[in-house]
C-alpha cells in the first residue's frame, strides 16, 4: 500500500556523503536545503547522518535507513572517480545490479561538448545506475542521480555540488514525491526572537505547547542573550498553515510580553533602529571594555538614526565626553553621567553607556560586573549585571543586553 500524508510516521532522512566532510574540509550545506523544501511539501525529515566513501558502511547506514524511513535522500558521492561509491552502495543495500545507460551517457557527452571538451572514460561510472531505477537527467553537471523505489519506500541520489543538487531536487525530486506520495501538505515556520529570559525559563512558560504530537509544534533556540521560540504547522496550503500558528502565536506572545522584540530574521539592532526611526530621534554611545560591539550593532541596525560611537580606554577617558568622574560615584551614578555625556557629545535624542569593570567572584565563579545605561528625555534607565564566561561571549551578551535595554525604554514612550 502506499503511503500517502495520512500514513502514520510518513517521513524521510537525508543521507550526506563524502570523508571530506568527516575531516571537516567542507561543511555541509545540502541538508539545510533539503530540509527547507521537503517542509514546503509537507515531508518530515526525521534523521540525518553524514558517512564517508566507505562502501560497507555507507550500504549498511541505507539498509537501516530503509528500515525505518519512507524516503531516503543521499547526496554525494556519485562523481567519476574510484572513491564514489554511492551508487555500488545503493545497488548493495537495494539488492540489484548496476546497468549502464546510454541515454544517460549521452547526456553526459552532451554536456562536455557543449563546453568543447569530451569526457574521459572514467566519466562512464556515472551513467551506471542500479537497474530498474529511475534516471535523473543532469542539466547543469555530469553526475545524473537516479531513484530507486523499494516496495513503498525509495531511496533518491543526488549530486554532492550544492548548484547540481539543488537543481535536481526542485525540478525533478520534489515533483516525484508529490505525486508518488500525494503530498498536498505544507510546513510554514514562525520564528519569535526574544531577549530577556534563558531558554529553560522560556521553555517554562511555554511547556504546555511544547508537548509531542502537536500541530504547530513549539521548540526553542538559545543564542547568547537571546532565544528562538519557533512555531512549526502543517496544513493543507499556506493558508491552512498560518491559520494553525496564528492563534498559538497570539498566546506566547501574550504570555512572553515584552521580551518578544522581533519575527523570522529580525534582528534586536533592527528594533531598536525602527523604532528610534518611527521617533526621529538618533543614538549615539559609549563604551569601555566591550571593543565597540555595541555601536558597530546600532550602525548595522540603525545607520541613519546611529549618531556616533566612543570607545574609552587607552588613555581616552570620561573628559573626552566633557564630564569628570571622581571615583566617588556608585555605579549607577557612573553609568548616568556617562549615558548623558555622550548624549550631548553626539548631539543626539539618546544616549548609550556600556561599561565593563574589573572581575569579581560570585558562586565561586570569576565574573565581569557590566553597567548599562541609557537617557533618553531626561529619563535614565540602568541595569548592572555579573556576567560570566571568556571575553568574546561576554561582549556579544552585554552589547545584547545594552540594546535589549534601550529597546524597552523606547517602548515605553508613547
Amino acid at each position: 500500500m502506499m503511503a500517502t500524508p495520512g500514513t502514520k510516521n510518513m517521513h524521510a532522512e537525508v543521507l550526506v556523503i563524502g570523508s571530506e566532510l568527516l575531516l571537516g574540509q567542507i561543511v555541509d550545506t545540502n541538508s539545510a536545503f533539503i530540509a527547507r523544501q521537503l517542509a514546503s511539501i509537507g515531508l518530515d525529515l526525521y534523521y540525518k547522518s553524514t558517512v564517508g566513501d566507505n562502501l560497507g558502511r555507507l550500504s549498511q547506514v541505507l539498509q537501516g535507513g530503509l528500515e525505518r524511513s519512507n524516503v531516503i535522500i543521499t547526496t554525494g558521492g556519485i562523481g567519476p572517480t574510484a572513491d564514489d561509491v554511492t551508487r555500488e552502495a545503493v545497488a548493495l543495500a537495494t539488492g540489484r545490479e548496476l546497468v549502464f545507460s546510454p541515454a544517460l551517457m549521452e547526456q553526459i557527452t552532451k554536456f562536455f561538448q557543449s563546453r568543447g571538451i569530451s569526457p574521459s572514460s572514467s566519466n562512464q561510472r556515472q551513467a551506471l545506475i542500479p537497474n530498474g531505477a529511475i534516471p535523473l537527467e543532469n542539466p547543469v553537471g555530469t553526475a545524473p542521480g537516479f531513484i530507486v523505489e523499494v516496495n513503498e519506500k525509495c531511496i533518491v541520489t543526488l549530486p554532492g555540488v550544492p548548484r547540481e543538487m539543488e537543481h535536481l531536487l526542485m525540478n525533478q525530486v520534489l515533483p516525484y514525491l508529490r505525486g508518488r506520495y500525494h503530498l498536498s501538505g505544507i510546513v510554514i515556520l514562525r520564528v519569535l526572537r526574544m531577549c530577556g529570559l534563558g531558554e529553560s525559563r522560556i521553555g517554562e512558560l511555554l511547556s504546555d505547547f511544547m508537548e509531542k504530537g502537536k500541530n504547530p509544534t513549539v521548540g526553542t533556540l538559545a543564542h547568547l542573550g537571546e532565544v528562538d521560540v519557533r512555531i512549526a504547522a502543517k496544513g493543507q496550503g499556506e493558508a491552512g498553515a498560518r491559520s494553525l500558528i496564528a492563534p498559538v502565536e497570539a498566546e506566547i506572545r501574550r504570555r512572553a510580553g515584552d521580551l518578544v522584540f522581533g519575527v523570522d530574521g529580525e534582528t534586536l539592532q533592527g528594533a531598536v533602529g525602527a523604532r528610534l526611526a518611527q521617533l526621529g530621534w538618533k543614538v549615539s554611545v559609549v563604551d569601555l571594555g566591550v571593543g565597540g560591539l555595541v555601536a558597530a550593532r546600532l550602525f548595522e541596525g540603525a545607520p541613519r538614526e546611529f549618531s556616533g560611537g566612543l570607545m574609552l580606554g587607552e588613555g581616552k577617558g570620561p573628559e573626552a565626553l566633557g564630564i569628570t568622574l571622581t571615583g566617588s560615584e556608585t555605579s549607577e551614578e557612573k553609568a548616568s553621567k556617562l549615558t548623558e555625556g555622550v548624549r550631548d557629545w553626539g548631539r543626539s535624542q539618546v544616549g548609550l553607556a556600556v561599561v565593563l569593570e574589573g572581575s569579581s567572584q560570585k558562586l565561586d565563579h570569576p565574573t565581569t560586573r557590566a553597567l548599562i545605561a541609557c537617557s533618553l528625555l531626561g529619563q535614565i534607565s540602568f541595569r548592572e549585571h555579573a556576567l560570566g564566561g571568556d571575553t568574546t561571549s561576554i561582549r556579544l551578551r552585554v552589547s545584547t543586553l545594552a540594546l535589549d535595554l534601550l529597546r524597552k525604554a523606547l517602548s515605553r514612550l508613547n
